[in-house]
């Protein structure tokens, strides 16, 4: 391994933080962390690489982000595409000229494995390919717990959770996380059991837990954090945030419960990067903080009771019930499957059994988000029923094997999407003095900077991004 002359990065990926709402709360002092970050930045905000609301999704902008390659150069369309596109990320290029990497849950990346350093998926493409292997407990047992937390029959056995806890013990576990832990609980069980939502703040602590036990051990060049838990509730809290941007607007028991649930995780993520900001202190390293998109309140289908959200019970079960053979079947993203074929044909035939399917009113029960292409062996579905439905309604089976009630094969999530997307992010390069660059930077100009910055060759075939070490107030950057 060669070392790199300018210092070590450590990329805080905060999936869809709002540089608005940074902002809000930096100024009302509820963040002191992130105001010691931002003081010590060159502060940009982003823009994504595209336009089109079905591409500004960030397991694409990711994707963009790692590569320097636009949507329309990479084509990767799907969550769990990634790991098997080929595109020379920044990781790969970095492995290629000699030097340490690690990546912890970073949204579509491709896996790695290489001498010193280590990889984990991130939740929703989690194939047991985790390096280290060991790393596969910890990665196994977490994607299991962010796929299907709203589903309570779909309860982690005891043996996992048994591995699981044994990991923690040998991999970081840190005391004030397991006060943590006991705190959430005591909560929970002395208050109101829907603050069960915070748990998610919880992965997140483990998470940086076992990071810094794996950073300390393996002392990466460059390294990657990523977490998603404040995206996921301003997608399902933004209307407690903002109640009066809402047609439908929660009640005084809602507001109660979930009324400071995004702010929340802005106060949580704020505690990360506190020990963020001293771990790169101990090791030397240069902290970028960035979060690729932002979000915006939801306000589609307000007139219809606000966009719901329908997941399937037990997808194999259901399956099984309509005769479709297939290699696995997958939840990824909320209401969404990706299903595994032999070969292109099942794949096909499978499409095309879903597609008989239709609520007795008409209207299909699944979508399919694909580009059309009939050779890939894999199926991307989802169930589109966005009205909340009563578990006693009827899907009619075109196939003739008989009608199915809604209610024993799909169960509602609990939150109406609240919140959506926003091409505007947050980029803050640690080094600085707390300069805010008024012209907006592109995510794609985050590769030829981690590029230049360390010295790497460019990748052939065009990149359309620009290196911002020229803009930066980093005095070493300047001398080396």
């Amino acid at each position: 391994m060669t070392a790199p002359s300018r210092p070590p990065v450590i990329l805080m990926e905060f999936n869809e933080l709002c540089p608005d709402l940074l902002d809000r709360w930096i100024g009302e002092r509820r963040l002191p962390n992130f105001a010691r970050l931002q003081a010590m930045s060159d502060v940009f905000v982003t823009d994504a690489d595209v336009t089109d609301p079905a591409q500004l999704e960030p397991w694409i902008q990711w994707y963009s982000a790692h590569t320097g390659l636009a949507y329309d150069q990479h084509r990767v369309f799907h969550l769990t595409d990634g790991a098997g596109a080929g595109h020379d990320d920044i990781f790969k290029l970095m492995i290629d000229a000699g030097h340490r990497v690690g990546s912890f849950a970073s949204m579509n990346l491709a896996p790695f494995r290489a001498k010193g350093s280590f990889y984990v998926a991130d939740p929703w493409s989690e194939r047991r390919d985790a390096y280290p292997p060991e790393l596969n407990v910890y990665n196994r047992f977490v994607s299991r717990q962010v796929r299907e937390y709203s589903n309570a029959q779909a309860a982690t056995g005891i043996g996992d959770t048994a591995r699981f806890l044994a990991f923690l013990a040998t991999h970081g576990l840190a005391p004030s996380t397991i006060a943590m832990i006991a705190r959430q609980l005591a909560a929970e069980k002395a208050g109101d059991a829907r603050l069960s939502y915070r748990r998610a703040a919880i992965l997140d602590r483990l998470q940086f837990d076992v990071f810094r036990a794996f950073y300390r051990r393996h002392r990466p060049h460059l390294a990657s954090f990523f977490i998603n838990s404040t995206a996921h509730f301003q997608h399902s809290y933004w209307r407690h945030l903002d109640p009066l941007a809402f047609t439908i607007r929660p009640d005084d028991d809602e507001m109660a419960v979930y009324g400071d649930a995004v702010r929340f995780g802005y106060e949580a993520m704020d505690d990360l990067v506190g020990r963020f900001l001293r771990l790169a202190a101990a090791s030397g390293a240069t902290l970028i903080f960035m979060t690729a998109l932002s979000q915006q309140p939801f306000l589609r289908h307000e007139e219809l009771g606000g966009q719901n959200f329908h997941r399937l019970i037990k997808a194999d079960v259901f399956l099984d019930r309509l005769g479709i053979r297939r290699l696995a079947i997958e939840p990824t993203m909320t209401h969404q499957y990706m299903a595994r074929f032999a070969n292109a044909a099942d794949a096909h035939a499978a499409r095309e059994r879903l597609g008989k399917l239709r609520m007795k009113e008409g209207r299909a029960l699944f979508d399919f988000a694909d580009r059309g292409d009939a050779t890939v062996p894999s199926l991307y579905f989802g169930c589109q029923i966005s009205t909340r439905t009563e578990p006693d309604a009827v899907i009619v089976d075109e196939a003739g094997e008989g009608n199915l009630r809604f209610g024993d094969h799909f169960y509602r999530i609990d939150a109406i999407k609240s919140g959506r997307h926003h091409p505007e992010g947050a980029l803050w390069i640690a080094g600085g003095k707390g300069r805010r660059h008024e012209a907006r930077v592109s995510i794609l100009d985050v590769f030829p900077t981690l590029v230049d910055w360390f010295g790497i060759p460019r990748p052939r075939g065009e990149r359309r991004g620009r290196s911002l070490l020229p803009l930066l107030e980093h005095d070493e950057a300047r001398a080396a």
